[in-house]
């Protein structure tokens, strides 16, 4: 069904206010990197949508206008059926990769930086300053950069959230 903008996750704590009305809203939680620091980041994992299980005939009304919902996916006037076998998959997926186990669906997700991967630093002293990875440190969440620094290149320890990489084409 389709949400508010950005509200998914009270869409659905409202849904589950519902008798007979089960849901599936899963979040993503990543640290991004931006001029200002690192901080934490909360989104949808279907920006505008969650995943709702209810008899259509009989519940259609209360969570058409439960608050936070704009309505449901349509196909000219069918409601399609999403299959179940791909609902649980997702859900193993969620909770197989997930740090932080909790009630609201939140899947943690850490950067995956390897060596050799181009990298910008977003902010500090070095903001703005291309490299390429020389060792990302374990345990330490600290990452070797090799820069052009000072016409001569340099390799610098620095904090892995505070990398931005560039975007990658998909094969």
């Amino acid at each position: 069904m389709k949400t508010a903008p950005k509200r998914e996750h009270l869409a659905a704590g409202h849904l589950r206010e519902l008798e007979g009305v089960e849901v599936f809203c899963p979040r993503l939680r990543y640290r991004k990197a931006t001029r200002r620091g690192k901080i934490w980041w909360v989104e949808a994992m279907f920006p505008g949508y969650l995943l709702a299980r209810f008899d259509l005939a009989e519940k259609r009304r209360h969570v058409e206008y439960a608050q936070g919902v704009t309505g449901l996916v349509k196909f000219g006037q069918q409601v399609p059926e999403i299959a179940t076998a791909f609902v649980e998959a997702l859900r193993r997926e969620v909770r197989e990769r997930e740090v932080e186990e909790g009630p609201d669906e939140t899947l943690t997700l850490i950067p995956k930086i390897a060596a050799d991967d181009e990298v910008e630093v977003a902010h500090g002293p070095l903001g703005g300053f291309h490299g390429r990875v020389v060792e990302v440190l374990p345990g330490r969440e600290r990452v070797r950069v090799l820069m052009d620094f000072l016409g001569q290149p340099q390799v610098v320890e620095v904090d892995l959230f505070s990398l931005l990489l560039p975007s990658r084409p998909h094969p």
